[in-house]
């Protein structure tokens, strides 16, 4: 029986690790590169970096990524790379994703995966070319819905602010059928909120869906993780800030699933 995945998520916003709360408020958390030592330890199943930044500003001016005496990571990717020099788990990275060539050099720096959004749906042939270039298994569609009920969701695109007209069902079933070889789904009216999965929404795409689901956003509890995946059907639970904030996050949640009957890695 394929084990259900357990998978942290982190946002970075000019270089910066950050809490995202309804994609609009980002609280510093500081150091991106010091995390991936601890999810090391915690024996992580994967790790998925997402880059927020609007711009292509970074923060150049800290000298704690890469320890001392190192030079200070200009770029996102130069942060990519560092990361993957660092991890043992397997690692999606995400943001910014607009051609081939964006994603090749994240998996030449590094990452097993990328995910891709807002050029996704601008440009769905992407996907297929994404599929076809890199394989399915290394190609994960982020999809970020807003709405609070069956009938008023809605996939939205660049930072969850324009509206697709996609259901996030049927998106998902296109996605696959280009070749997308996971989903990430995220509710964004739950992020940072705390208030669990949107579990009507979980339910409706990972039923509809060909492929593999991960649900993310609007963790606030450990018991919340299992409900995504006995309620919810979704392959895999993520979340972000849960991870950042409480000591032994993970092993701790993990320890809640298999309490749960829940089979994961």
């Amino acid at each position: 029986m394929l084990k259900h995945r357990l998978i942290p998520v982190l946002f970075l916003k000019h270089g910066w690790l950050v809490r995202s709360e309804g994609f609009e408020h980002h609280q510093n958390l500081g150091n991106p590169i010091a995390q991936v030592d601890r999810y090391n330890s915690w024996n992580v199943d994967e790790l998925v970096y997402i880059d927020i930044t609007p711009d292509d500003t970074y923060d150049t001016k800290r000298d704690d990524l890469g320890g001392a005496g190192s030079v200070n990571p200009g770029t996102f990717l130069d942060i990519v790379q560092l990361v993957a020099s660092r991890s043992f788990m397997p690692l999606t990275v995400g943001g910014k994703i607009r051609t081939l060539e964006d994603a090749r050099q994240r998996l030449r720096l590094g990452a097993d995966k990328i995910t891709i959004n807002t050029q996704a749906l601008v440009d769905p042939d992407f996907i297929d070319a994404c599929a076809r270039e890199f394989g399915s298994q290394a190609v994960v569609v982020g999809i970020d819905v807003r709405g609070s009920s069956p009938d008023s969701y809605e996939v939205f695109s660049h930072s969850a602010r324009t509206a697709t007209g996609w259901s996030p069902a049927e998106w998902s079933v296109e996605a696959a059928r280009r070749g997308a070889g996971e989903i990430l789904l995220n509710a964004v009216d739950r992020d940072g909120a705390g208030r669990g999965y949107d579990l009507q929404l979980v339910r409706s795409v990972s039923a509809a869906s060909p492929v593999p689901v991960i649900a993310l956003g609007g963790v606030g509890d450990f018991a919340h993780f299992g409900k995504a995946i006995t309620i919810g059907g979704a392959q895999a639970a993520a979340a972000g800030n849960i991870f950042n904030f409480k000591e032994h996050s993970y092993p701790l949640a993990k320890r809640q699933m298999k309490k749960e009957g829940i089979n994961v890695r």
